[in-house]
């Protein structure tokens, strides 16, 4: 599922080709993402300048060069959704469900399994329906803010981390990947960190951020707890010992009994 890494590099596709073009034309191919009337929703967009997108967690805010920002595209991702950006004409790709064209390519919206889609606002209230639960970024969550956030209630740590009203963006990948780096159980409870655990994991959560969303995504490298959580005999990066796979709070879960004792 994207989580914050992939929407971060989502966002850079649109800020790279498409800030500061026009909207020459929407083409609607699945009427079911856009949870609107594909008319009213390719209308609204067509002949607008594409502003400076943002991210809220995982979602991504595109707004228009207007001076009220508006109307702006709200984008979630779901499991298999993707903004790809092609030069030129080329055919649409059968999972291609909105196309933006624009005077040199077109953005796609494309995703196989449509579980969400796309938004229209056309006013703050609008976005604050969509995003005004959710928590800070995690990307820019202070140390103090998110120990606050996530002591409020007596919790494990992982479905906490992953509670989008706590913080935004985190998925299963960074999560996992966090605690592993923090030596952090994954069934540990929120009140069971002292102030050196929570330094360490907002520093590892801060590092898992910044480097996955440099490549855009959550990378399976061999020295990376995700490099190895899909093998048969999955084995700790760090200390080779097996690694434990769990259900935690309705979410696979892997870590390592020794790195992370509980």
């Amino acid at each position: 599922m994207p989580e914050l890494p992939d929407v971060e590099g989502f966002r850079r596709v649109v800020s790279d080709h498409v800030v500061g073009s026009e909207v020459a034309a929407v083409r609607v191919l699945d009427e079911g993402v856009v949870r609107t009337s594909p008319d009213e929703f390719a209308r609204a967009l067509r002949g607008e300048v594409i502003a400076e997108p943002s991210r809220c967690g995982k979602w991504l805010r595109v707004p228009t060069r207007n001076r009220s920002g508006y109307p702006q595209l709200l984008a979630h991702f779901g499991m298999t959704g993707a903004f790809v950006w092609t030069p030129g004409e080329q055919t649409d790709h059968r999972h291609d469900r909105v196309v933006f064209e624009f005077r040199d390519g077109a953005l796609r919206y494309r995703d196989m399994r449509k579980l969400t889609g796309l938004r229209l606002a056309t006013e703050a209230s609008e976005v604050e329906d969509l995003l005004g639960d959710l928590g800070p970024d995690a990307a820019g969550v202070s140390r103090r803010d998110l120990r606050a956030r996530l002591t409020r209630t007596e919790r494990r740590i992982k479905p906490a981390l992953m509670d989008q009203a706590v913080v935004a963006g985190l998925g299963n990948l960074c999560v996992d990947e966090i605690l592993w780096r923090s030596r952090l159980a994954p069934t540990l409870r929120t009140t069971d960190l002292d102030s050196a655990r929570w330094a360490r994991l907002h520093a590892r959560l801060g590092s898992v951020l910044r480097s996955s969303s440099r490549v855009g995504h959550v990378p399976d490298r061999p020295s990376w707890l995700t490099g190895h959580r899909n093998e048969h005999d999955a084995r700790c990066p760090r200390c080779s010992t097996p690694l434990r796979k769990s259900r935690i709070g309705g979410r696979s879960t892997v870590w390592c009994p020794r790195c992370q004792p509980s």
